[in-house]
């Protein structure tokens, strides 16, 4: 069978869980608030990852917040329905997280104080990761080689539409104040030195101690095992089947998968879509 999309603007999400009339309200109703944290990136970037460090880095470390809450409550995720309702209901500080593509998410944030991280992956690792990912669920049409989700990727024919769209867009904001970018690949190499540049950009003071317990918690191993935050209470309703959310979480193994006229036709597009960002703009070129 061959599911069903909710199209918004032009651009694909998942039925499940994600209706026009929420896209909508986040897009034209949903208000802002000064204290609100906002965690955004494209799909299959490591947003839960950066979710983990970030309930870690409110609690100083202390675990018991993230194995006693799902992820997906302690961040809802604006545009999906069961999100966006918790969010509009909630009271004080609020934290979100997003996949939407700049045009589609409120405009309330661009006049607002709001603190926003952005979060960004080399896309030739994001593809691979939502190829196996994807290709294991039932919320998305399959394609049938990795070549085919290739031009898929290029063409922006996927879910939550273009990567390259989405970071050219959210990149228009990072001159701002209230905006903290970082990169996966940094994450990777140097987990203490991002969770010390997101405790600077929030005010928060961490201890040398509590910035190793946040560090232990939030490491691959330790989420893979969480129920709370690896979406295995997900899984067991069939929607994904097989892989799970957590596969290798690793840099470069996109170069184990793309052929090399795959790999030429991706820094081609590559090239053209992101001209004009200084050099060295992207770690991983």
């Amino acid at each position: 069978i061959m599911p069903d999309y909710t199209w918004f603007e032009g651009i694909p999400f998942h039925a499940f869980g994600i209706s026009k009339e929420t896209l909508q309200n986040v897009c034209n109703k949903f208000v802002v608030k000064e204290e609100d944290l906002i965690l955004l990136a494209y799909p299959k970037s490591g947003t839960n990852w950066l979710i983990e460090i970030v309930c870690l880095i409110q609690t100083k470390g202390d675990p018991k917040w993230i194995q006693s809450v799902t992820i997906w409550d302690r961040s809802p995720w604006i545009e999906t329905d069961v999100g966006y309702d918790i969010l509009i209901k909630k009271k004080g500080p609020r934290l979100m997280t997003s996949h939407l593509p700049m045009h589609l998410f409120s405009k309330s944030l661009f006049s607002s104080k709001a603190k926003v991280i952005y979060l960004i992956r080399n896309p030739r690792d994001v593809l691979v990761s939502g190829y196996y990912f994807w290709g294991n669920s039932t919320l998305v049409k399959k394609p049938d080689s990795l070549g085919t989700y290739v031009e898929w990727f290029l063409k922006g024919n996927v879910l939550y539409g273009s990567w390259f769209e989405h970071i050219r867009a959210w990149l228009s904001m990072r001159e701002w104040d209230n905006f903290l970018l970082l990169y996966y690949e940094d994450m990777k190499k140097d987990t203490m030195g991002t969770i010390k540049k997101i405790c600077d950009f929030l005010g928060k003071k961490l201890e040398p101690d509590e910035l190793d317990l946040v560090l232990k918690y939030s490491s691959f191993q330790v989420m893979k095992e969480n129920d709370m935050s690896n979406y295995s209470l997900l899984m067991k309703k069939s929607i994904f089947t097989g892989i799970g959310l957590m596969r290798k979480g690793t840099i470069g193994d996109w170069k184990n998968h793309f052929t090399v006229s795959q790999a030429e036709a991706f820094d081609k597009v590559f090239q053209e879509k992101m001209a004009g960002f200084p050099p060295g703009m992207f770690p991983w070129e």
